[in-house]
């Protein structure tokens, strides 16, 4: 555990150093949230985060490729560059829109052409997470599923993308717990080495996170952008997948017994329970908006985080709350691997009850320290409106607080 910690720290101190060149690279390039009618942030902001999210997940990579203990990670394949080069793909397609605002067709194709570099790369989901480990024998519909559940997760992570310090708060906790699923599945089914891809990534992936919030968290100085959100997604996706290939429930299974068998027939249990919150966001805005006759990619204010604000909440609170959600769902999902399944949801429902208590009780008008006003140091309705370019600035809308990129 010693490595994975070092190369999370090492991918947060490469993150949190490289931010202030991404900012500087977003004015040079123009990539400037302007304020909108459907954002909730209140002065053009840099959204090139993505970028020194990238370096630091590259960089602690490249550390691990050199360390003996996880030297049999790169010996076996090429999984761990596939992830790599399919992470620089989509961050390199999200500088583009963040620049240029590329139409929703052009970033699909881009997403499937990462997703498929990924499959090519051998990260590939080859059997399905069932008690019996259904295998996929054709090679068609294995890619088509890899690509699947990579443009899934990245547009979902896209979708949740929509406060400060959202979507890299989330992603850090949900892979917090994936991080523990991960490195405990391994030292049950192959306790002579612990070294595991999957693991690797997700340190990597929670080291960038954390390195970027004190950047992102409230009130932000850089979004994330389009070139990070789908990083996330496409890490994380990628993690998932080599679950699969790596523990074989088959061989595993005798060694747990009752509900600590759940984890290791459904290796995707967890990954689902990490990016629920996005997914049932991205799910609710499809259904939506083609309910209304619109385009699935048509923007509106009704996303999770825009209802949290409906409530009440103020910024740092509504992300604080859905950080809850997050790490109720994905440590409850990872318990499983623990404890006995009656004690996971006994423990699972006292949380939900806290968390709708956050959510719902007093806390939305009491709480003076959470206030947003009380992070900026000045009055709610006052908003630091200061351009950072004159080309970037679009009209100001009554919004309420800050946004984090640019919400599809």
């Amino acid at each position: 555990m010693r490595a994975y910690l070092l190369l999370m720290l090492v991918a947060a101190a490469v993150t949190y150093l490289a931010t202030p060149g991404a900012r500087w690279v977003a004015r040079r390039t123009g990539a400037i949230s302007a304020v909108r009618a459907r954002d909730v942030h209140l002065r053009p902001t840099p959204r090139l985060g993505g970028l020194a999210m990238l370096l630091g997940i590259v960089v602690a990579v490249v550390l691990a490729s050199q360390m003996p203990f996880l030297a049999g990670v790169f010996d076996t394949g090429p999984q761990a560059w596939g992830i790599v080069g399919g992470a620089t793909i989509v961050c390199l397609l999200g500088w583009a829109d963040d620049v240029w605002d590329l139409d929703w067709m052009t970033k699909l194709a881009g997403q499937a052409l990462a997703a498929g570099f990924m499959a090519w790369q051998q990260v590939q989901l080859t059997s399905l997470p069932t008690p019996d480990s259904l295998v996929i024998t054709s090679s068609r519909l294995s890619l088509f599923a890899t690509v699947l559940v990579v443009v899934v997760a990245m547009n979902a992570v896209n979708f949740v993308d929509g406060l400060d310090g959202l979507a890299a708060g989330l992603i850090a906790i949900g892979g917090g717990a994936f991080l523990l699923y991960t490195y405990g599945l391994t030292q049950q089914a192959t306790p002579e080495n612990y070294a595991n891809l999957a693991t690797l990534m997700m340190a990597v992936l929670v080291g960038a996170c954390l390195g970027f919030l004190p950047h992102n968290f409230f009130p932000s100085h850089i979004f994330m952008g389009d070139s990070g959100s789908m990083v996330l997604g496409l890490v994380f996706a990628g993690s998932a997948i080599t679950v699969t290939g790596n523990i074989d429930p088959a061989s595993t299974g005798d060694l747990l017994s009752g509900a600590q068998r759940v984890p290791l027939f459904i290796p995707l249990l967890l990954p689902v329970a990490v990016v629920l919150l996005p997914l049932l966001d991205m799910a609710m805005a499809v259904v939506r908006r083609l309910a209304a006759g619109k385009s699935p990619f048509h923007p509106d204010r009704m996303h999770l985080h825009h209802r949290m604000l409906a409530l009440g909440h103020s910024h740092r609170r509504a992300v604080l709350i859905l950080y809850v959600w997050a790490a109720v769902f994905s440590f409850g999902a990872a318990a499983l691997v623990l404890w006995d399944w009656k004690a996971v949801l006994a423990g699972l429902a006292v949380a939900v009850v806290v968390a709708l208590l956050l959510t719902l009780g007093p806390l939305r008008t009491r709480g003076r320290f959470l206030d947003d006003d009380v992070a900026t140091g000045s009055h709610p309705t006052v908003a630091p409106a200061t351009p950072l370019t004159p080309t970037s600035v679009a009209p100001a809308a009554p919004t309420l607080t800050t946004h984090e990129g640019r919400q599809r």
